[in-house]
């Protein structure tokens, strides 16, 4: 299937996501959005690791160290109060926005 390109600030959503549900390592993040869209979605560690470090920086998700399945140290990442609430919007927002397009789509 031909890769398709996540629009812009879309990335954010779907990591906020993926950490609303428990703490996760990066791995475990690009592997969950993998698996949840049916290996449709693949975010390089090149996309993943900065987004990560942008949501931290603006206080949505915070981390800490741990060991990972392996028993590697591994930083977990999980979303902090004021992420849940920008979940909320840009979930809103994108329901709204994929409404819309669907719309004019299916206009005769």
């Amino acid at each position: 299937m031909d890769k398709l390109d996540l629009p812009q600030g879309t990335l954010d959503l779907l990591i906020l996501k993926a950490v609303s549900l428990k703490p996760e390592h990066g791995w475990a993040i690009s592997e969950r959005i993998h698996q949840v869209s049916r290996a449709t979605l693949q975010i390089p560690q090149g996309s993943l690791y900065p987004a990560l470090h942008r949501l931290e920086r603006r206080g949505w998700i915070k981390a800490t160290w741990g060991a990972s399945e392996n028993n590697r140290r591994a930083k977990y990442y999980e979303l902090t109060r004021t992420g849940r609430k920008q979940l909320d919007a840009e979930t809103d927002a994108w329901k709204r926005l994929t409404s819309a397009v669907g719309l004019v789509l299916e206009m005769a």
